[in-house]
């Protein structure tokens, strides 16, 4: 309520100090104090009284009531579940009605993915049965192939030709290069 600080507590002393002197000095602190004290048990007990008084007249019911009607959170709360109460429909509703189907779809759905996957497992067993039978089947004899390098050295690989274009029409013929003797 007050906004006293240290500073302005040692200034209002050192001023009490010179004022009324050191011999008074203690016995003014104890008499400010008592006032102090008599002044609070005052607003302590006006306090009371009118909150006694309230509660006889029945304002904090009202104050109470008020505030629950004016709550944003339950008035909202109210009304999500007003709408959301399905009760009120009849049993051959068309949400009920589109429930059923909904459930009939999943269900064939169900028994289509079942039956493909039956297929699919029916079909990688044959798979794997053929391949089994393949395996163990003797191969005619055949000569083995020589292992092919993975890369070859560059002075083995043959250079690419040039991709010879289409025939051109009316297209000079070049004279060919003469062969030297070795």
């Amino acid at each position: 309520m007050f906004d006293i600080g240290m500073t302005e507590l040692l200034v209002i002393g050192l001023v009490a100090l010179i004022v009324v002197g050191p011999k008074d000095l203690p016995g003014m602190f104890r008499t400010l104090g008592q006032f102090t004290a008599k002044a609070k048990r005052m607003a302590r007990e006006f306090s009371h009284a009118m909150e006694d008084a309230a509660d006889e007249a029945g304002v904090k019911d009202v104050a109470e009531t008020v505030k629950a009607a004016a709550n944003p959170k339950k008035m909202g709360l109210d009304k999500i579940r007003e709408a959301t109460n399905f009760d009120k429909f009849p049993d051959g509703s068309e949400t009920k009605k589109l429930a059923k189907e909904r459930a009939e779809a999943a269900e064939k759905i169900k028994a289509s993915t079942a039956k493909a996957a039956e297929t699919r497992l029916a079909k990688e067993a044959a798979a794997k049965a053929e391949a089994e039978k393949s395996v163990s089947k003797p191969k005619t004899a055949a000569k083995p192939k020589a292992a092919k390098p993975a890369v070859k050295p560059k002075a083995a690989a043959k250079p690419k030709a040039a991709a010879k274009p289409k025939a051109k029409p009316a297209a000079k013929p070049k004279p060919k290069a003469k062969k030297a003797d070795t």
